[in-house]
Order: C-alpha cells, then sequence, then structure tokens
C-alpha cells in the first residue's frame, strides 16, 4: 500500500475517533442529566414502595406476635383444663376403686361368716 491510502486511513480512523468523542460529548452532556432524573424519580419511586413494604412486614411481624401470644395462652389455658379433667378422672376412678374393694370386703366378709354358719351347723349335726 501506498503512503496516500495509509493517510486516508489514518485519516478515517481520526475522523471516526472525533466522531465517537463528539457523540460521547454529547451523550454526556444532553443525555446525563435525563439519566440522572429519571434515575431519581425510579429511585424515589422504589424507596417508596419499600417503605410501604416494610411498613407491611412490621404489621405482618406485630400480628404473628400478637397471634403466637393468643395460641400460647390458649395452649395455657387448654394445659390446664385438661389436667383438671385429668385428676378428676383419677379422683372418680380412685373412688370408684375404693367402692369395689370395700364391696369386695364386704362380700367376702359375708362368705366368712356364711361358711363359719355353715360349719358350725355341720359340726353341731355331727
Amino acid at each position: 500500500m501506498s503512503e496516500l491510502s495509509r493517510g486516508k486511513r489514518g485519516d478515517s480512523e481520526v475522523e471516526n475517533l472525533f466522531s465517537i468523542l463528539e457523540k460521547v460529548t454529547d451523550i454526556k452532556v444532553t443525555q446525563l442529566d435525563k439519566i440522572k432524573k429519571s434515575g431519581e424519580i425510579s429511585l424515589s419511586a422504589v424507596s417508596d414502595k419499600l417503605t410501604i413494604a416494610l411498613s407491611l412486614s412490621e404489621d405482618i411481624k406485630t400480628q404473628y406476635s400478637e397471634i403466637q401470644k393468643i395460641n400460647q395462652e390458649k395452649l395455657v389455658e387448654n394445659r390446664r383444663k385438661r389436667q383438671i379433667e385429668w385428676d378428676q378422672f383419677i379422683d372418680d376412678m380412685n373412688f370408684k376403686c375404693k367402692r369395689i374393694d370395700n364391696a369386695f370386703e364386704e362380700k367376702e366378709e359375708e362368705l366368712r361368716d356364711f361358711y363359719a354358719d355353715l360349719n358350725h351347723k355341720l359340726n353341731i349335726t355331727k
């Protein structure tokens, strides 16, 4: 290649570089403020939505804590009621067992008396 074609190629590369520099400068001057404003608006909207989401999260957390507290109170109350029912059941069973034991002892005593009386009658007749 000749020096002339190299010079033209160099000139076109320089022109391309200047063209790119002009475009970058134009974007920097005109579009940068537009991008900043757009970003500020978008970020402001995102910030507002995040604030709302945080508030909702706090509400949910508070409600969850209240429900947990209520459930814990119900659990304690239900355990207390079951314990009372269990104690009553045990008392009833003890009472019934005692009645059965007493009835058994009475029957046993009656049978002893009956057989003692029968044995006495049998011994008299001999």
